[in-house]
């Protein structure tokens, strides 16, 4: 017996990949330690790429390395010699 029709099925060869699954917290004291626990994350970040930047100073993206503090003396000194 023949069929009256043809199922092509096209499977793809790659998947899609979805990011890791947030579950935000639905009891209100865990709402807010999630959040107190952002804000200090986010310092801690900012203290880490400030110390990484002290060290390498070649990094344009991290503010604090030897770039800056050299662009500041520069400036300083420019600043002292109008006055003096």
């Amino acid at each position: 017996m023949k069929y009256p029709y043809v199922v092509l099925i096209y499977y793809s060869t790659q998947r899609k990949q979805t990011g890791n699954r947030v579950i935000k917290p639905k009891k209100v004291a865990l709402q807010k330690q999630q959040r107190a626990n952002k804000k200090h994350t986010s310092g801690l970040t900012a203290m880490t790429e400030k110390s990484l930047a002290g060290r390498a100073g070649h990094l344009e993206l991290l503010r604090g390395g030897k770039k800056d503090r050299k662009e500041a003396a520069i400036a300083a000194a420019a600043k002292q010699a109008k006055k003096g």
